[in-house]
């Protein structure tokens, strides 16, 4: 079997695309563009993307989600944490003596305004 000669035309980008391309891969315009044809074909011919299955990306989205959640709570807890030392460490340099109900106040009141001040950061 011979090949066949076909004269192809491109946009300015398609163009621009093409050449960065070539020039990445180290390849002519031509032998980059019978790569291009040789990979649309074999798209269409096989399908694009028919060996992904929606039921596996499904799963794999549902493991992620729950590990963001498992990370966001060791987060939450490490940020409770902070919040405990810093308020005990700091009792501690004042040489106040406070009992645990008011520091467990203070706690919850850094913790709190951390927490606040991390959701205004996302809007």
């Amino acid at each position: 079997m011979s090949a066949r000669a076909q004269t192809v035309r491109l946009t300015p980008a398609q163009h621009r695309t093409l050449a960065g391309f070539a020039k990445t891969y180290g390849l002519s315009e031509y032998a980059m563009l019978a790569r291009v044809v040789d990979a649309g074909l074999a798209a269409l011919v096989h399908g694009a993307g028919s060996g992904i299955d929606a039921r596996e990306i499904v799963a794999e989205l549902a493991s992620v989600s729950t590990s963001i959640v498992d990370v966001e709570r060791m987060l939450d807890r490490a940020l409770f944490t902070a919040c405990a030392a810093y308020c005990y460490a700091r009792n501690a340099a004042l040489g106040a003596r406070t009992n645990d109900e008011t520091i467990t106040a203070e706690i919850n009141a850094a913790y709190d305004r951390q927490r606040r001040l991390s959701q205004e950061k996302r809007r």
